[in-house]
């Protein structure tokens, strides 16, 4: 800043110049932020397509062996007896693992480029820097 004072510029080109980097700064910015969450989004999707696969597998295997429990279960009482039996231990285990996942879900925090936002908070710092001086 000392050079373009001794270049002469005036007070108000030089605040000129100060909104034209601040503006330019802003939109760098923007865009890092922009590009933070779509490289997160990405990982994300790719992330819920594998565990939409690994799901659909899982209750593939999880159906033959509540069939096999059933199946068990069978020799020693009427079929109908083990299949509700394994029925009701399966809705008890839902109904806790969802209340579990509830929890979860409202213990996390909304995601946040948080590479950009600390970015951010440095170059507020340095404009605040550079228009003390």
């Amino acid at each position: 800043m000392t050079s373009n004072l001794k270049d002469g510029l005036s007070t108000a080109e030089l605040i000129r110049q100060m909104s034209e980097e601040v503006s330019r700064l802003v939109k760098d910015e923007l865009r890092l932020a922009k590009m933070e969450l779509a490289e997160k989004g990405r990982h994300a999707g790719k992330g819920a397509g594998l565990f939409g696969g690994a799901g659909v597998i899982a209750l593939y295997g999880g159906g033959a062996l509540v069939a096999a429990v059933i199946l068990l279960l069978a020799l020693a009482m009427p079929a109908w007896v083990a299949a509700v039996v394994v029925g009701v231990v399966l809705l008890i285990v839902a109904a806790v693992l969802g209340f579990l996942g509830k929890r979860q879900v409202s213990a996390a925090s909304p995601p946040a480029p948080a590479r950009t936002m600390e970015s951010l908070r440095h170059d507020i710092d340095a404009v605040k820097e550079r228009a003390h001086r």
